[in-house]
């Protein structure tokens, strides 16, 4: 077994500050996310209704070839 000594880390804080900063960082990071996940959530809502109203096309148009299909037969 090696029998040098632990070397010292360039940052002094305990081991507790340094986890504990380590937290704030993440927390920071998170709130960031979540206030751009709120600046999205329009366009998403946006694109639903657009997404909503082609399929109730393609519903319309399908209900219009079973007609279609009834009447040739």
């Amino acid at each position: 077994m090696n029998e040098e000594s632990t070397r010292e880390l360039p940052d002094k804080r305990s081991f507790e500050e340094r986890v504990f900063a380590r937290f704030d960082v993440i927390d920071t990071r998170l709130q960031a996310l979540e206030a751009r996940a709120l600046d999205t959530k329009p366009i998403w809502e946006r694109a639903l209704a657009e997404i909503l109203e082609v399929k109730k096309g393609v519903e319309d148009l399908n209900r219009k070839i079973d007609v279609l299909n009834q009447d040739v037969l």
